[in-house]
């Protein structure tokens, strides 16, 4: 089957927009399967920079079907402001390019203030969330009242499961966070202008359409958000995401079968970066830090926050690769690297003592962690301009070599700078 999942292999943040992008001109559909607008892929094509946050990163491509599957929650302000923007850039002239499945949960404005609620009363101990409205959408989802997709269209059912959406919230907004209640009218009013752009793109045989498509044989990527290490079930709980991040997913999300998939490609960074609270052994908290943040523009694309930094972590990679069955990697922002005497490579850890090299999310635990780290030479060469592996400095190839040994696993993809362009490929992945 041509199922082919791409995975964040860190805590997010590692470049999967542009590897969808480029891996898009190969594929004839590509599936968004979970989380939100929580999500920021950054695209960059004939240097002109696009941000997405719901679209799946296929869309700069004018011949490929791009859809958002059931699994996601479906920010329907944002979605409707990202699919204007694409329009005003000469984009997504065919309504028939995207589709959304009637039942997607729609993130509405109550999700959003009660998700920023409950961050700010956690004072010191917050989470990081986006405060997108993602976590309070899956919650309602979980408890069956969620507004669906298709339930826009009716504004009869709409009213009603808006209002069982806020009986409890505007207990919560009025005697616990002291904040204005929601008024079902005032949503339903919201939402009118927005439903002629909408319904173009609403579908209601969204599992149908992939099957056939596998059946037939069509290329299917499926697009994740977030990373590995922010998997709800398997993450560093709880500061991880509201949804799984896993390449499993995918195939819950979308309503295929496992059997549908033969390629998981895990996407990770030359080095490290987290945004938010929560447990980073390898965190820089120094100048190196302050270098990689600066020379890899490392500032969230949906929030703007700063992200924190770090060397490559080889412990949490391998977890990563276990996790998802990850076949093939795609190495981002090597050429960031480039102008550190040293590099640092993070094989194990000791935690209390004892040298621990498999990866246990267990709460608190990597709290204690000490990296372990050995040093590889590094570069001067500025790799931006690069056309073929040739032309790599020895030392770049032989950090590609160490990791590549050490996670058992073929990195076949190389990034060395935003653009399309700017790839280098060790091994095609994709054949006719």
């Amino acid at each position: 089957m041509p199922g082919i999942v791409v995975v964040g292999a860190q805590w997010g943040d590692e470049g999967k927009g542009k590897i969808v992008d480029v891996f898009a001109e190969h594929a004839d559909l590509v599936v968004r399967y979970q989380g939100g607008s929580n999500a920021g892929h950054t695209l960059v094509v004939n240097g002109r920079k696009t941000v997405l946050h719901l679209l799946p990163s296929g869309i700069l491509r004018p011949d490929t079907l791009c859809a958002i599957a059931p699994g996601v929650v479906v920010d329907i302000f944002g979605l409707v402001e990202e699919i204007k923007n694409l329009k005003a850039l000469g984009l997504l002239q065919n309504p028939k390019q995207l589709m959304v499945a009637e039942t997607c949960s729609v993130i509405l404005p109550f999700h959003k203030t009660l998700d920023q609620c409950r961050e700010k009363a956690l004072d010191e101990n917050k989470i990081g969330t986006t405060g997108k409205g993602i976590g309070p959408a899956y919650e309602d989802r979980a408890a069956r009242r969620a507004v669906l997709f298709g339930d826009l269209f009716d504004e009869k059912t709409l009213r009603e499961k808006v209002e069982l959406a806020i009986a409890e919230k505007n207990v919560l907004f009025k005697d616990f966070y002291g904040t204005a209640m929601v008024s079902a009218d005032q949503v339903v009013e919201s939402v009118r202008p927005l439903l002629d752009v909408l319904a173009q793109h609403r579908s209601r045989d969204f599992s149908l359409v992939l099957h056939k498509a596998l059946k037939a044989g069509k290329r299917v990527l499926f697009e994740g958000a977030q990373g590995t290490l922010l998997d709800v079930w398997h993450g560093t709980y709880p500061y991880v995401t509201s949804s799984s991040t896993l390449a499993a997913n995918a195939c819950v999300s979308s309503g295929i079968s496992p059997m549908a998939i033969n390629k998981v490609i895990g996407v990770f960074k030359a080095y490290a970066t987290r945004v938010g609270t929560g447990p980073f052994p390898t965190e820089l908290n120094n100048e190196t830090g302050d270098r990689l943040r600066r020379e890899g523009a490392e500032f969230g694309s949906t929030t703007g926050r700063p992200r924190r930094c770090g060397w490559l972590d080889l412990v949490a990679l391998k977890a990563a690769v276990k996790l998802n069955g990850i076949t093939n990697l795609s190495m981002m922002k090597l050429d960031v690297l480039s102008g550190l005497e040293k590099i640092g490579i993070c094989t194990a850890y000791k935690i209390r003592g004892e040298l621990v090299q498999d990866l246990s999310m267990f709460y608190g635990e990597l709290d204690h962690a000490e990296p372990v780290i050995e040093y590889l030479p590094g570069w001067n060469e500025n790799l931006s301009r690069v056309t073929n592996l040739k032309e790599l400095p020895r030392m770049a190839t032989s950090y590609l070599d160490f990791v590549g040994t050490q996670l058992g696993t073929p990195i076949d993809v190389i990034s060395i700078g935003p653009g399309r362009e700017q790839t280098l490929w060790v091994k095609p992945l994709f054949t006719e």
